[in-house]
Order: structure tokens, then C-alpha cells, then sequence
């Protein structure tokens, strides 16, 4: 395994990560779950990725289950979780002050652990000023209920007001972006972003690397049974399984199939090059599936720029959902 900083922090996270994202709780149960989470900590992983929203905290109780189970060191572990969608009542969801402190609590006691080493605000939330949110975080740190702390799917410019608001009052400013990135979901993180890990030195944890399996060629016969696309709620994720983008993965298979490496392989791997990309959070429903994606490291080093450019001439240029 290669343990990359996140950003310019002290801390080293996994190149390859594994979250918790629709499958604990949700598409697998907990004995899955504690088999991919193995055979992802015996590769080497350290970086567990998780939300309270994440199958109505279900996740996080599976992911804490997991963990005490195992008996792992809890210094051999960063755990994250992400505060926005708690619950239904009127101050259990978004990134008030009570909101951040109360869910970063529950979310503790879920996943029965004293501290998470990352947290994150899991999008951005227009009714509460951004200062209030930067207080409220640098409380939770503070407390040493949490050691970093990070925004997810914020833009460039709010991400920027809340460093500035952190600096200006002498509070724990952000570190971290948890952005999508893949193939075809490329602009924000190479474009928007740029200034963030130039300028304030920010770190990324990227989520969907494989465009919620698109890049792995499982719909490029329709939509299976069973899929995450298939399930109740994410009807959006069939908005980007179009004939176009199919026939791209298509096109790739042949560059796979060159390097001896599988479709997700190679995506992961993608991913891997940029050197903005702290961690890669993959997902898996089966520890195969695990042990198939950590092998994304050694393709990774088969990618030099003649690969690279012929990737992107497949893909032609930055491709958005």
C-alpha cells in the first residue's frame, strides 16, 4: 500500500480507501461488510470513509460493530464522518452550530469510538452563514471529538470564504475537499479546485471513482438487477448511463485489456495519477471486489503519459455529469 498526506496535514491516509457509501446497512449486511473491511485492512488500508446519512446512520453503526469486533488498533485507523442529513426534524439536517455539534455526537456514539480523525460538512447549506459553521467545527476540534475537518461537493468559493472567516478569528480552518472524480467527472476537481491545493495546500478524499460502477462496464448490456442504479432513490444515477459515455467504457475495455488489468482497475488507477488525489474511496459489495481494486495500485504504475494521453483521447477532454 502507498500512504499519501492529505494535502499538506501531517497525516497519511491509504492511497486506496474504502466507504461505507449505499452498501452498509443499506445493499449488504454486516458480516459483508466486516469481510470487505478485512480484506481492505490486511492491503494495507487505513482510511475508512463514512456519513450520518448513510443509510439513516445504519452505516456508521455497522462500520463501529466492525471495528470493536476486530480489535484493530484505533491509532492504526482514520475513520471520517460527514454531517448534513441527520434526520427529519427541522434542526437535524444542514450546518447550524446545534446541528454539527449534536451529529458529530451521535455519529460518535454509533461508531462507538471517543474521536474521528476527519470530519466533514457533506455539502454546502445555504440557510446557516458560513461562519457559524467554521465556529461550530473548530469547537468539535477543539473538543478533540475530531482531528481535521473538510467540506464535501462545496465550491471553490465558498471553500475559500470559510478559510478566510478561519484565519481571520483565529479558528481551526479547513483542510480537506471531498469531491467527486472520474473519468467523466473531472472539471470541478482539475479546474475550480486548482487554486485550493495551490494556494491553501488542500487535501481530497474523491468519492464515485468509477462513476458509480459505470467505468467498471457493468451497464454496458443495460441496468442489472441488484445494481446501486437499480435501487429505490438513486434513480438519478441512470441519468449518466447514456449511449455515449458506454461507448467510451467500451473503448477503454481495450486499453484494459492491453495493460492485463480489468475496466475498474484502470479507472482506479486513472485516479490514482493525479497528484491532487489523496485518497481514492472505492466501494465494494464482496471482498473480491476488494481485493481486485487494491491491485489498482500496480496498474497505476503501468500508466505513463503515452497511456495517459491515449485515455484521454478516448474520453475526449473533461467529461461532467
Amino acid at each position: 500500500m502507498e500512504y499519501r498526506r492529505l494535502g499538506r496535514a501531517g497525516i497519511k491516509l491509504s492511497a486506496l480507501s474504502l466507504g461505507a457509501w449505499v452498501t452498509y446497512g443499506g445493499q449488504v449486511g454486516e458480516q459483508v461488510a466486516r469481510e470487505c473491511m478485512a480484506a481492505a485492512y490486511d492491503a494495507g488500508v487505513n482510511f475508512f470513509d463514512n456519513a450520518e446519512g448513510y443509510a439513516g446512520g445504519n452505516a456508521e453503526i455497522v462500520m463501529g460493530n466492525v471495528i470493536k469486533e476486530m480489535g484493530w488498533c484505533r491509532e492504526s485507523l482514520v475513520v471520517s464522518t460527514k454531517i448534513f442529513w441527520g434526520g427529519e426534524g427541522p434542526n437535524d439536517q444542514g450546518l447550524s452550530h446545534k446541528h454539527v455539534i449534536e451529529g458529530v455526537n451521535n455519529a460518535l456514539k454509533r461508531l462507538q469510538l471517543d474521536y474521528v480523525d476527519l470530519v466533514f460538512c457533506h455539502r454546502p447549506d445555504p440557510e446557516t452563514p458560513i461562519e457559524e459553521t467554521v465556529r461550530a467545527m473548530d469547537i468539535v476540534i477543539k473538543q478533540g471529538k475530531a482531528f481535521y475537518w473538510g467540506t464535501s461537493e462545496w465550491s471553490a468559493a465558498e471553500i475559500m470564504r470559510a478559510d478566510g472567516i478561519a484565519r481571520q478569528y483565529g479558528l481551526t480552518p479547513p483542510v480537506m475537499e471531498q469531491p467527486q472524480y472520474n473519468m467523466f467527472t473531472r472539471q470541478r476537481f482539475e479546474q475550480e479546485y486548482a487554486p485550493l491545493y495551490r494556494d491553501l495546500g488542500y487535501g481530497t478524499t474523491i468519492w464515485s471513482p468509477l462513476a458509480s460502477g459505470l467505468l467498471t462496464g457493468k451497464y454496458n448490456d443495460g441496468i442489472p438487477e441488484g445494481s446501486r442504479a437499480s435501487l429505490a432513490g438513486y434513480e438519478w444515477l441512470q441519468r449518466g448511463i447514456t449511449p455515449e459515455r458506454i461507448g467510451k467504457v467500451k473503448q477503454l475495455k481495450s486499453v484494459a485489456d492491453e495493460l492485463g488489468c480489468s475496466l475498474a482497475q484502470l479507472g482506479l488507477a486513472w485516479c490514482l495519477k493525479n497528484p491532487n488525489v489523496s485518497t481514492v474511496i472505492t466501494g465494494a459489495s464482496r471482498a473480491a471486489q476488494v481485493t481486485e481494486n487494491m491491485r489498482a495500485l500496480d496498474v497505476a504504475a503501468q500508466l505513463g503519459s503515452d497511456v495517459m494521453e491515449r485515455i484521454d483521447g478516448i474520453l475526449g477532454g473533461a467529461q461532467e455529469a
